[in-house]
């Protein structure tokens, strides 16, 4: 099982880790892009990615950052991003319940496309909607977005492991943006639902990321069960097992929506 998080704008500072090693990541097909964006985010003098990143003037030190990303210490991908999500994942105990638990987690990103949670990377700051400058183009001509410089190289990323290939499952929890930014066909979705009192639903927006985190953790620390987990209807077995209620597609369903999971909370 691949279990793909969606990233955080909030990210820890600091690290113990030397200097950023593009050629050490995970997913090597993916370097020549993630060399460009640095060097292009890099080339911006503060006051310009600023208006780039879309920051407000609090942000200054982060948007900083991005002119350090060689320089800056490294610490791994799943500590480096906090937020909701994070809080709920706890990643620093997950290899108490299950030592191979970081190992099905995999964290999409602007500016790396897909890391493992182990993979040594700096703070930065860059969203998926982004659109960084490229150094050198003509004076007046538009900065491409970044799922046009990213193209087909993130769902080919997936497509090289073990659970890409169909010999487990990619359980593809990044929110829609970094979806956008490589599609991951055949992967199981997950929407979350909550149940109003006249028995109607509603989709989660503030708890969302929360929620997704308590799965992830689920998943994550399932053991053989993720190891063995090849549907949808397995993925929401383990989850059911752990207390959660999922609702899975039926085969009467549309196409689009058979790997679609609904948390119901």
């Amino acid at each position: 099982m691949l279990i793909l998080l969606p990233p955080s704008e909030t990210k820890a500072a600091g690290g113990t880790g030397g200097p950023l090693d593009t050629a050490a990541l995970s997913f090597p097909g993916l370097t020549p892009v993630r060399e460009a964006l640095i060097d292009d985010l890099g080339a911006l003098d503060v006051d310009t990615a600023m208006q780039v990143l879309g920051v407000r003037e609090s942000l200054r030190t982060e948007v900083e950052a991005d002119r350090e990303l060689r320089r800056s210490p490294t610490m791994p991908a799943l500590l480096r991003y906090t937020g909701v999500l994070y809080d709920a994942l706890d990643a620093p105990s997950l290899t108490r319940e299950d030592p191979d638990a970081w190992s099905r987690l995999a964290v999409g990103s602007a500016l790396f496309g897909i890391l493992r949670a182990g993979d040594m990377i700096p703070r930065y700051r860059l969203s998926s909607a982004v659109k960084v400058p490229v150094r050198g183009a003509s004076p007046g001509s538009s900065a491409p977005t970044l799922r046009k410089r990213w193209g087909g190289l993130i769902t080919a990323a997936v497509e090289s492991t073990p659970d890409g290939r169909g010999q487990g499952v990619v359980v593809d929890l990044r929110s829609g943006g970094y979806r956008a930014l490589g599609k991951v066909p055949g992967a199981v979705t997950v929407r979350v639902e909550s149940v109003r009192p006249d028995g109607g639903r509603k989709v989660v927006s503030h708890f969302n990321k929360h929620y997704k985190g308590v799965l992830a953790r689920v998943l994550a620390t399932a053991g053989t069960d993720a190891e063995s987990a090849r549907t949808a209807h397995d993925v929401a077995r383990i989850a059911a097992g752990a207390g959660l209620r999922v609702e899975t597609g039926t085969p009467d369903s549309p196409a689009s929506s058979r790997n679609e999971l609904t948390l119901v909370v």
